[in-house]
């Protein structure tokens, strides 16, 4: 009966060590080494997010309404 009690534990302290050994080489996390960040083992298989570049100038509504504006005030007062 003894040995039996003494086997089942020894089987649960090996597997549940084994469980603990597989979630921790699993796991996917940033390491900081040497003042670097790298990244996780798992940045390979990440799916790649695009974001197609904008317009150099970040304010062509704004531009575009001063100058209609302008053209139009020009309009107005005539030639």
């Amino acid at each position: 009966m003894r040995a039996t009690k003494d086997t089942r534990h020894c089987w649960r302290r090996t597997l549940s060590g084994l469980g603990l050994l597989m979630a921790t080489t699993l796991t996917g996390c940033q390491v900081d080494i040497a003042g670097q960040t790298l990244p996780s083992p798992h940045y390979q298989q990440d799916d790649i997010q695009y974001f197609p570049p904008g317009p150099e100038f970040k304010l062509s509504r704004e531009a575009a309404a001063q100058k209609a504006f302008d053209e139009d005030q020009a309009a107005q007062r005539g030639p």
